[in-house]
């Protein structure tokens, strides 16, 4: 029996939980006065989460480190001057779609995603960089206080600059590949809901590493399981020694105590067990509530042995006596003394679901549990094991399906989507966003696709992939994709209309479609203003920064951004002119959620007719007042016709 604590609570620890729920990172572990281990915050990477530059410490602990560790977790905190502009011309069905694909460095995109879906993603998987000695890995400099590098941010090329070679030469070979994995799983922890899920493909090259990275990021509690996925039946001949024939998928929770794991459908074999059928809970089959086997040994657990009194008629059952029932206990069985799965309470509670048979062969009766097919209106699924072994999830069924796509071998290995629908089942089993962080040749999408035209659950996907060049002279690149992210939009593409015709589904019940976006330097000629302050300032206040070579949608989305929306909202374009006067395009967002006028000159009469609608928020472009009585006069109009919408200019 548990004692009364009998002194105020332990702030210390509330505290130290508190801060554990914040940052995660910083929780490691200590020897108390008595010598016993304890949790505890490490304050030197507190301190390094709550500065703008890089801070030393020296003390030693139990923990993941390497050279480049703290810039590493500088970089996650930095931030950038850029934004995500869109590309039309690039996408399916861009207006009504919720679908996104970003091209770019997946560090910068999830920087700018941060706001717009922190908390809301169901699964995010990741293939990254294996670090075999031939693969590239993300250089990031950070070593640099966040206000430079905020200045600074934005000057690469557009190709590749950021990926370079990491040889086994390297002296900082697992030091390199760590510093790039540290600061993208930091920030890809907060896009996820209490109940979602993170998956890594990795092989043997660092799993190790990365578990150990995976524990620190997101708890060591929440680890969920390490699968092993057969992926080259045949083996790898270029290993050394052993011929690898498996890679691991290291899967983690959120928050375990609210994680959502799906599992596989049943198939018309397992459905058919469930032959028997109750009118208000639907198909099910009987399992015997009696525990079997050596290791039900009642001693063990003495809660679970007690009496079950069955009617004269049978079928229904009682745990408390009743004249003329039987007494049912679990009888002796397997060499064990007997005893239910169920304890007492439980039974109690759901008694519903017990039901009493007489067994003829034994000349008594038996309790049994209703194992329903459906459960909170959901037909049951298998529980995923630890490895997975079908021939589907070769990687030589990965290269052939994207081969037979683009007409072309453009691709090495890559993933099956036999193996991406599964963890879309895993960890998106009712629906949800699903993103994929290195997304190659696309084939997460497609696995996005193709389960939710199966199943029906509404899933959509972002997908983040380095605009890096495909080498001179390979097969793509003949074809006319220059980069990776070329070709992986086209994959999309034909994997949608292949679903379509397919499935017998169309854009119109089912969203076939992908938002382009591109990362690219801000919208702003004022670098040194923050991102998140671009629009945070009043009608009065606000000054003309626009860079000349953006319009009027690339500012949109950097406002949509800057104030947290989602990026997949639908949008609607009305242009609006009078006579002798340009056009203006006015932008109107999920049923005027928003609603921006970008033109160079907005009259009183625009402003008028956007205010009538009465938006949540309304943004204009600064330099299209020519006077501080024009501002003035629009602040007046939406006071009086929509004193709730929130105004900005930028």
């Amino acid at each position: 029996m548990e004692k009364l604590k009998m002194h105020s609570p332990d702030l210390t620890q509330r505290n130290v939980d508190a801060i554990a729920e914040l940052f995660p990172t910083v929780v490691t572990e200590t020897l108390d006065a008595d010598g016993r281990p304890t949790r505890a915050i490490d304050f030197d990477l507190l301190r390094q989460e709550l500065s703008d530059h890089i801070v030393d410490g020296s003390q030693e602990r139990y923990q993941l480190d390497w050279p480049g560790k703290r810039a590493a977790a500088f970089a996650a905190n930095a931030p950038i001057a850029k934004t995500l502009r869109p590309v039309r011309e690039e996408s399916v069905d861009f207006d009504t779609t919720q679908n996104l694909f970003i091209e770019g460095d997946n560090l910068d995109a999830l920087k700018l995603l941060r706001e717009s879906y922190l908390g809301k993603v169901k699964v995010i998987y990741i293939d990254p960089p294996y670090n075999t000695g031939k693969d590239f890995v993300y250089t990031d400099d950070f070593a640099e206080s966040s206000a430079d590098y905020l200045e600074r941010s934005g000057q690469k090329s557009e190709f590749g600059e950021r990926l370079v070679a990491n040889t086994e030469s390297n002296g900082r070979f697992h030091s390199d590949w760590l510093s790039m994995m540290y600061p993208r799983l930091k920030l890809a922890r907060s896009l996820l809901s209490p109940e979602g899920i993170f998956a890594a493909s990795i092989d043997s090259h660092e799993t190790h590493n990365l578990r150990k990275l995976c524990d620190e990021v997101f708890g060591e509690g929440n680890f969920i399981a390490e699968t092993i996925v057969v992926a080259s039946p045949r083996g790898r001949q270029s290993d050394s020694f052993l011929a690898g024939v498996h890679d691991s998928l290291l899967i983690y929770a959120r928050d375990r105590s609210s994680a959502v794991v799906g599992g596989r459908p049943l198939d018309d074999e397992q459905r058919g067990e469930f032959n028997l059928n109750d009118p208000e809970l639907g198909p099910y089959r009987l399992l015997g509530l009696r525990q079997r086997g050596s290791a039900s040994r009642r001693s063990d657990r003495p809660d679970m042995f007690f009496p079950i009194y069955v009617a004269p008629e049978g079928d229904s059952v009682s745990l408390d006596p009743q004249y003329g029932w039987a007494e049912v206990l679990p009888r002796k069985s397997d060499g064990t003394d007997g005893r239910w799965a169920w304890g007492k309470e439980r039974c109690r509670k759901m008694k519903h679901l017990l039901v009493a048979r007489w067994i003829d062969r034994r000349g008594e009766f038996d309790v049994f549990t209703k194992d329903l097919l459906f459960r909170e209106g959901a037909e049951r699924v298998r529980k995923f094991k630890t490895l997975w072994d079908a021939s589907s999830f070769d990687n030589q069924n990965g290269t052939q399906e994207t081969k037979a796509l683009l007409n072309g071998d453009f691709m090495s290995y890559p993933k099956p989507v036999a193996l991406l629908r599964e963890i879309c089942l895993l960890g998106a089993p009712d629906g949800g966003i699903v993103v994929d962080l290195f997304a190659g040749s696309g084939t997460t999408a497609q696995a996005v696709l193709e389960t939710s035209a199966a199943d029906g659950k509404a899933r959509k996907f972002v997908m983040v992939q380095m605009n890096e060049p495909l080498p001179e002279g390979s097969a793509a690149r003949r074809a006319g994709y220059k980069t990776m992210a070329d070709l992986s939009r086209e994959r999309i593409r034909r994997a949608a209309t292949k679903i379509q015709e397919a499935s017998g589904l169309h854009s119109g019940d089912h969203d076939f479609g992908f938002r382009a976006l591109r990362v690219d330097t801000t919208n702003m000629t004022n670098v040194d203003v923050a991102v998140d302050e671009l629009t945070q300032v009043t009608l009065m206040e606000a000054v003309d920064s626009v860079k000349p070579d953006r319009t009027g949608e690339d500012l949109l989305f950097q406002v949509l951004l800057d104030w947290g929306l989602d990026l997949s909202l639908p949008i609607e374009r009305e242009v609006q002119e009078r006579e002798r006067e340009r056009e203006r395009e006015i932008f109107r967002v999920a049923d005027d959620a928003l609603i921006a006028c970008f033109s160079e000159e907005v009259s009183a009469d625009v402003v008028t007719r956007i205010a009538k609608r009465q938006p949540l928020r309304a943004v204009f472009r600064d330099s299209a007042f020519k006077s501080d009585a024009d501002r003035i006069n629009a602040e007046q109009i939406f006071r009086e016709l929509s004193p709730n919408t929130e105004v900005k200019t930028v």
